[in-house]
């Protein structure tokens, strides 16, 4: 296939790919041929290697965050090689690896996307890797990195370094950024307290940077089996909320509470637990029709507490977060799959058995 997509971009032609798709949100994966749109001048043409799997997809894929169109290609963690580059194109040649995350275009003009933003673009259009009109090209509906090729605007294409673990790149594009970004602006500094709530695949990564921050991590989680894991990966604290007594009487301790918890929870559950002064980050999303819920009263009686969301992080900040995780060697801990796996890899995903990313090897798709 990749001697007819050379052709095709030699040729200004649409770019063939093919992946495997969802055709309604209780339906099973299929194998889905499609047409990328031609490479622009400004526009980088991607071999994808490897794709992640984030809880995200399924949220999406199912249209437990809204209804969405099908057929849908989920993935927007993409490690990958350049295989042709635009006219116009100057930071990145054929032969280079590349990283593509959760959004491939916005409008760039507005003051939020120049001051690298772009995720919060005032002009509401960012365009997100899948499932997403892609106002820049036809309205056609953005497809993701479960694939064998994409097409991305420069601007919107990472850098990933010669010496990097490829096959663990592809989840720092979304578990990453999403933990990293609010763990950084949170200015945690050398031995300040900092509760990460949930120890999956944004918690593993959380753990990570808030240690490689020179904070004290507890972690929250429910599932006992990952105690060791959690002080392995440098916790110092370990709470499984499944046992009240564990939790009882922590109090005023942190600077920071990470939640990312994506199931029904009582956010003001850990308010308590939050210093004055103190933030608890959301990052999780539930689904929407079993949402976590935040008990007002609670949230007024503990006084000059902050409780704010995150999203992921602009392009600057997303190449920033990994440079610093490929210079710290801070990686997620994967489980690759074939690609023909997707079905029980979700449900596995669903039942908390993986530890703790699913990673697709794209030599799979055939």
């Amino acid at each position: 296939m990749k001697d007819l997509v050379l052709q095709e971009f030699k040729e200004g032609k649409e770019i063939s790919s093919k992946g495997y798709a969802l055709f309604s949100k209780d339906g099973n994966f299929k194998p889905y041929e499609f047409k990328r749109h031609c490479v622009g001048e400004r526009d980088v043409l991607i071999e994808i290697l490897y794709a992640g799997i984030c809880h995200s997809d399924i949220h999406t894929a199912r249209s437990e965050w809204g209804e969405v169109s099908y057929p849908l290609v989920p993935g927007h963690e993409i490690a990958g090689r350049v295989i042709g580059v635009g006219k116009g194109v100057e930071k990145f040649k054929v032969g280079d690896l590349v990283g593509v995350g959760c959004m491939v275009n916005s409008c760039q003009s507005c003051p939020t996307c120049q001051s690298g933003e772009e995720q919060f673009c005032d002009e509401g259009k960012t365009i997100f890797t899948y499932a997403s009109k892609d106002i820049f090209h036809n309205g056609e509906l953005t497809q993701g990195g479960y694939s064998s090729h994409i097409v991305v605007d420069e601007n919107f294409v990472l850098k990933v370094p010669q010496n990097a673990k490829l096959e663990c790149v592809a989840p720092l594009l979304c578990a990453g950024i999403t933990t990293y970004s609010p763990l950084k602006r949170a200015n945690i500094q050398e031995g300040d307290e900092v509760g990460i709530v949930g120890f999956g695949g944004l918690g593993h990564m959380a753990v990570q940077y808030a240690k490689s921050f020179g904070a004290n991590v507890s972690v929250f989680a429910t599932s006992e089996s990952k105690r060791d894991l959690a002080f392995r990966l440098g916790a110092k604290h370990f709470y499984n909320v499944k046992n009240p007594k564990e939790i009882e009487g922590i109090n005023n301790r942190f600077k920071v509470i990470l939640s990312t918890v994506a199931q029904n929870y009582e956010i003001s559950d850990y308010l308590k637990m939050l210093k004055v002064d103190g933030e608890m980050i959301i990052v999780g999303v539930p689904p929407i029709a079993n949402p976590a819920t935040l008990n007002a009263t609670a949230l007024i009686w503990n006084f000059r507490r902050k409780v704010y969301s995150s999203l992921i992080g602009g392009i600057r900040e997303t190449q920033e977060m990994l440079d610093y995780s490929i210079k710290n060697e801070i990686y997620p801990m994967i489980e690759m799959i074939d690609i023909k796996e997707l079905d029980n890899a979700y449900e596995r995903v669903l039942k908390s058995d993986v530890l703790f990313r699913f990673v697709i090897d794209m030599k799979t798709l055939s």
